[in-house]
């Protein structure tokens, strides 16, 4: 049993193929499959199954093993970067877990900053839904993520970076341009954009609160879809104004009826080093915009 062997694993699952996997690796495929193979026969079980079309599937042993696997890893990782930063020799990567809007908006400010203080510190990104980054969690795939703290039911611990008011968007010449504030009323029996992903509950809440049902003309995955769709007149959308309101010609407005949700950067009790610095810088830029104190936020 070997790390090397644990890496080559992950990487595999990660990116769900051998062949990848060695090119990331910069192996031989079949170096890759030995690896692999050598785990299964030292531990006597089968960790995936292969198939030639579909590539492989996790076994439940194998589901079983990767978390414990991804823990000492991880664990590893935090032995390099303890000593790397205690001989300012700065080592590692944050592996990081967002939402769309979040990647855009928020994270490239903070990385910005963090590397011209530590540029030896990398990056992996992973991108998805309120659901995808909690499981990541769960599973060690990430070292610390952006999440709405409503839809939060964890033991991570957060640091909050910014209120997200949710806007109501409509194309260029709409009668809501008129508006100061927009009553949800006057949605009813407008054609109305449903997303149909992050962000979605905050606009089923926000409708249920008001006792109506949008004219849902399309459900879209894809924000800058649901964007474009509006710049051509197809329709209303509801969205976080910290995605929307840099789109080009589309015009965004105020609800009458008030709804946020709080962003925040969330990760484990026992941080990395790395992880550490990156809260540091994260609570130094979002305290000083939000005009907070440090201990407000703490």
């Amino acid at each position: 049993m070997s790390l090397a062997r644990f890496e080559i694993f992950t990487k595999v699952v990660e990116l769900g193929s051998f062949t990848k996997a060695a090119e990331r690796l910069n192996m031989t495929q079949s170096a890759v499959s030995h690896a692999v193979a050598g785990l299964e026969t030292e531990w006597g079980v089968t960790l995936l199954i292969r198939d030639r079309k579909k590539g492989f599937m996790l076994t439940e042993m194998g589901q079983k093993m990767l978390i414990h696997i991804r823990e000492i890893l991880n664990q590893m990782e935090k032995i390099r970067q303890e000593v790397a930063f205690a001989t300012n020799l700065e080592a590692g990567t944050i592996r990081i877990g967002s939402f769309a809007s979040a990647t855009s908006c928020i994270l490239p400010k903070i990385i910005s900053k963090f590397h011209k203080k530590h540029p030896n510190i990398y990056f992996t990104f992973f991108e998805g839904t309120y659901g995808e980054i909690m499981e990541w969690f769960e599973t060690g795939v990430i070292d610390i993520g952006i999440v709405v703290q409503q839809y939060m039911n964890t033991n991570l611990n957060v640091l909050p970076l910014i209120k997200d008011k949710m806007v109501v968007a409509f194309p260029e010449g709409h009668r809501f341009e008129k508006y100061n504030t927009i009553d949800i009323q006057e949605l009813q029996d407008e054609p109305f954009i449903m997303p149909k992903g992050v962000y979605r509950t905050h606009v089923d809440e926000i409708f249920s609160q008001a006792k109506i049902k949008p004219c849902i003309r399309f459900e879209v995955q894809d924000c800058s879809t649901i964007t474009s769709m509006v710049q051509e007149g197809l329709g209303i959308t509801i969205g976080p104004e910290l995605f929307l309101k840099d789109q080009p010609n589309i015009r965004i407005g105020n609800l009458k009826q008030l709804n946020w949700r709080s962003v925040a950067l969330a990760f484990p009790a026992i941080p990395s080093p790395a992880v550490q610095a990156f809260l540091t810088v994260a609570k130094d830029i979002f305290t000083t915009e939000n005009g907070l104190h440090p201990k407000q936020i703490s």
